[in-house]
């Protein structure tokens, strides 16, 4: 069984990892490197747990680690255009292009692997649902996929014939049909059942949404179908918290608290970046956090922003203490990667790893009970 990627370094703090592309496993892989705050070991160890991110842009899923002797642990596999990212009863969900797949924890109870890793996943299914442009998803209380089909502008989850089933969709959309018509794109989950989603706007045209990016995106409540909050821009990812919902107002850069009784929203942390996934673990938030695509954020306010600052976009995953505002720690990769998506928290996991789709390795992990 392969390590993947885990780094002694010198330096324990940065180190260089090789990526390779889904679609193209024979290309070059880009040069990437990651570089971590002087504190995340430390903080990794002492709170027990390790975090996974994924890439659409190079099609990756991502693991985040300590080894054994203090040094980061970097693991990836190719997953062609990964996006939303659940954990959920030590099972890990992923979404990728035309599939989602659930990966599983092959080693029992104080087995390790390779001497290092603590958690070994390896995929077990996979649903074939077609292209449907699947954003976020999240588990129900009953152990079913719910996900964002930003596709078809609409909840779903899985069927066992069919691509898909519809569960719900806002009352703005005037039919179940593929063209992205408001880009609905998080799920926020209440007592193991969807209860919001974010929306860039309330359009019913495919592709219509991209004109109001500055200031259409809303909040609705999938309960009553209400628009609970509006006016952000490019909102992602919503979560609950007791009463509250955090999302994130992707495109003025701000981590947002929204009280849903109320209607309103306050500013809890600025992120240089654009952010896309954000898991909510113990009172901090995890961030996604993602360069520009064509070098600039133009036409959001999150650009000018950035130039008040006098700060430069960068990517990775940043730690947020959601009481202060203040930056805990961060995990920030340089080199050919500029954009992830989504972000998950793994407690009661130091190290990591998986075993990808096409590997030689998945063919001789054989486990049985």
């Amino acid at each position: 069984m392969n390590t993947g990627i885990a780094h002694n370094l010198r330096n324990p703090f940065q180190g260089p990892c090789a990526v390779a592309h889904a679609e193209n496993p024979g290309a070059t892989p880009p040069k990437v490197e990651f570089i971590v705050s002087p504190g995340l070991p430390e903080w990794l160890q002492r709170h027990s747990i390790s975090f996974g991110f994924t890439s659409y842009q190079t099609g990756q899923l991502f693991l985040v680690g300590l080894m054994p002797d203090g040094s980061i642990s970097l693991n990836q596999q190719n997953y062609s255009q990964a996006m939303g990212l659940c954990w959920d009863r030590g099972s890990l969900y992923l979404a990728s292009k035309f599939q989602i797949w659930r990966l599983e924890n092959m080693l029992r109870p104080g087995q390790v692997g390779n001497d290092r890793f603590d958690a070994v996943f390896i995929p077990r299914s996979a649903h074939t649902t077609g292209d449907l442009d699947v954003h976020e998803l999240a588990i129900d209380s009953a152990g079913q996929v719910v996900f964002a089909n930003t596709s078809f502008s609409c909840l779903a989850t899985l069927d066992p014939v069919h691509s898909f089933r519809a569960l719900w969709r806002p009352d703005f959309i005037s039919e179940l049909a593929p063209g992205d018509r408001c880009h609905l794109n998080g799920i926020a989950m209440l007592d193991g059942a969807p209860a919001y989603v974010t929306t860039i706007a309330g359009t019913d045209e495919p592709g219509q949404w991209r004109k109001h990016r500055v200031d259409g995106g809303l909040l609705i409540d999938v309960r009553t179908g209400n628009i609970v909050a509006e006016g952000f821009s490019m909102p992602h990812s919503p979560r609950t918290v007791g009463d509250m919902v955090y999302l994130l107002d992707s495109g003025r850069g701000y981590i947002v608290e929204v009280d849903p009784i109320k209607g309103t929203s306050k500013d809890l942390a600025f992120v240089p970046g654009f952010m896309r996934g954000l898991e909510i673990y113990a009172g901090l938030a995890f961030v996604t956090v993602s360069k520009p695509r064509y070098g600039t954020f133009a036409g959001l306010p999150l650009d000018a922003e950035l130039h008040a600052r006098g700060l430069a976009a960068w990517c990775g995953v940043m730690i947020i203490d959601l009481s202060t505002g203040g930056l805990v720690e961060w995990f920030r990769l340089e080199g050919d990667i500029t954009e992830l998506f989504d972000v998950t928290a793994l407690p009661s996991i130091a190290a990591p790893m998986s075993l990808g789709v096409g590997s030689e390795e998945l063919l001789t992990s054989i486990t049985f009970n």
